[in-house]
């Protein structure tokens, strides 16, 4: 009952043995079993059959000269874009605080409430302000009635002066008569004496009347510093009430809640915070290496993360580099009369600049020297290949766009790595063979 299992592992034995250890021999009795259909060995069927484009392509050297793919590219003008990335920003926002201190008497205005230019957002309760407003307005009307009296004292101190230097005129003209008389004999000595004090008399009340126009004036200079001082108080006065009705400055959207009703609220407190967001500003910061390449009126064009493409210009570009960064603020202006962009969203920021010319090439064209720098591999006119530099301006699905090189060259896009400068090629051109 064993010889079964025995004879059955004895021949699995062998066709193993046949399959791992003498394949080839294997199949070549089967192929003898089948004359008619020809068994191709596993390695014989594996082996594919040699590709021509590939031996056309392979490096291998014939006579000094290697065989290399190359592609003969035309440069043509590219437009090109500085990309940025940025963020939206409001317009305006600010921060409306209180400028007098008092209680919260209006019922507030939630936060996202849309406010016209001018509108109510805050009610301070005016207090005891109405009395002293009123308190100021009672002094300047005051002041303001006590003007003519002290007006009509300087025409009085004025006549009082000219009749004094009238007196002084007599006095003198009385005096020299009765000198000339007391000279010829014709008046006392008495008479002379008497002259002279009326003189110094007239002079004397010309004096008091000087003084006394003077203090009239120096009252109307009084009465009018009181009566300024006066509208100084009431325009203080109303400004208090003024202040205490909170504003809107311009149209916007109320980011935060306006005061509560009945907090208190101190000389700078804050009532809410209104932002502007038609127009709404994209800023992005431009790095100096490409700075040469944008200006103000540019146009430009923005992508969110949600929403549809937006065409704009550049309407500012600062002047001075943020000192961290060592990059440039740009701004575009969007309009957003929906108020659908939302300040402080992620943007994508592409902003036209003036075209050059540029070859498209593809990615595995590029190669690096042996210092590093990147380029790709020409065939100048004696068949050799040469090394030239080259700049990537921008990433596309059609291939790499670089600039540096002539309007038309052959370029090694197969090869490149086996090929030093001065080597004589041979090229086979893309072109021809598809």
């Amino acid at each position: 009952m064993r010889i079964v299992p025995l004879i059955t592992a004895f021949i699995v034995a062998i066709v193993l043995f046949g399959l791992v250890i003498e394949r080839e021999r294997f199949f070549a009795l089967l192929s003898d079993l089948s004359p008619r259909e020809e068994v191709a060995t596993p390695s014989e069927a594996a082996t594919p059959e040699p590709d021509p484009v590939v031996e056309t392509a392979s490096n291998e050297i014939e006579d000094d000269v290697v065989r290399v793919m190359a592609k003969r590219s035309v440069a043509q003008e590219v437009g090109t874009q500085v990309r940025l990335r940025g963020e939206t920003e409001a317009a305006r926002q600010v921060s409306v605080v209180s400028e007098v201190s008092g209680k919260i008497i209006s019922p507030p205005l939630r936060k996202g409430a849309f406010v016209e230019a001018g509108e109510l957002m805050c009610s301070i309760d005016p207090g005891t302000r109405q009395s002293t407003l009123a308190e100021a307005q009672a002094r300047l009307a005051e002041a303001q009635s006590r003007r003519p009296e002290v007006e009509a004292r300087i025409p009085e101190a004025r006549a009082r002066v000219l009749e004094a230097k009238a007196r002084l005129e007599e006095a003198l003209i009385n005096a020299t008569a009765a000198e000339r008389l007391s000279q010829d004999g014709f008046a006392s000595q008495t008479r002379v004496a008497n002259t002279e004090a009326s003189v110094q008399g007239a002079q004397a009340t010309i004096t008091t009347a000087e003084a006394g126009l003077k203090a009239a004036e120096a009252g109307l200079d009084g009465l009018t510093a009181s009566i300024e001082s006066a509208h100084a108080a009431v325009t203080r006065a109303q400004t208090e009430i003024d202040r205490l009705k909170i504003t809107a400055p311009f149209a916007g959207v109320l980011e935060t809640d306006t005061a509560e009703l009945g907090s208190l609220l101190q000389p700078g407190g804050l009532c809410a915070t209104v932002i502007q967001l038609d127009p709404i500003k994209v800023v992005g910061f431009v790095p100096e290496t490409e700075i040469s390449r944008v200006e103000v009126g540019a146009l430009a064009g923005t992508r969110l993360n949600e929403g549809p493409d937006l065409q704009a210009r550049v309407t500012f570009l600062s002047r001075s580099a943020d000192p961290t960064t060592r990059t440039f603020r740009v701004e575009l202006t969007v309009p957003n009369p929906d108020l659908a962009i939302r300040d402080g969203q992620t943007a994508e920021i592409l902003i036209q600049s003036q075209g050059v010319m540029a070859h498209v090439l593809a990615s595995s064209s590029l190669t690096l020297n042996d210092e590093g720098t990147l380029g790709v591999r020409v065939i100048d006119a004696d068949s050799t290949a040469q090394f030239k530099p080259v700049k990537v301006l921008r990433d596309a699905p059609e291939g790499i766009y670089v600039t540096g090189l002539p309007d038309q060259v052959d370029v090694i896009t197969v090869g490149q790595e086996f090929v030093t400068d001065g080597v004589t090629v041979a090229p086979s051109f893309e072109e021809v063979i598809q």
